[in-house]
């Protein structure tokens, strides 16, 4: 097991989630005008979110997803084995990450928006799914 926090937020991140929302692409900012506010289906979206070591561009804890927006940086080989080794921590942490081109953002906003939306309903499925499976379990052990 690896000794990495994944604690929220951490506080030494400061400076650099703060510079990051100070100086979001325009990717970023687009992306940000649709999802802020609730406007998805009342999901509350947070940006340049820390978590353990990282800083997700976007992230919702109630459904625990973050949304990446990838430009050129992510483009090379180190970028690619730093994005699969950060997906990771955060599958490890059960946070699903969905990552999209920022050209996506230009030219197809609502397919991302249409993606939230249908992951949303997995995750209401599969927290019912779960609900479910523990008053079987509560009931069968009264």
């Amino acid at each position: 097991m690896n000794n990495i926090s994944n604690r929220p937020n951490e506080k030494d991140q400061k400076f650099l989630r703060q510079n990051l929302r100070n100086n979001k692409t325009a990717p970023e900012a687009i992306f940000w005008q649709v999802v802020k506010g609730r406007q998805i289906d009342g999901l509350k979206f947070r940006r340049q979110y820390g978590f353990g070591p990282y800083v997700l561009d976007f992230y919702c804890p109630e459904i625990r997803l973050c949304i990446e927006l990838d430009g050129m940086v992510h483009k090379t080989a180190h970028a690619d084995e730093y994005d699969r080794t950060r997906t990771q921590f955060l599958n490890d942490n059960d946070i699903t990450v969905k990552r999209f081109d920022n050209d996506v953002v230009y030219r197809n906003v609502e397919g991302i928006i249409k993606q939230i939306r249908e992951y949303k309903k997995d995750w209401d499925a599969l927290k019912l799914a779960r609900i479910e499976r523990a008053k079987v379990k509560y009931e069968a052990n009264e």
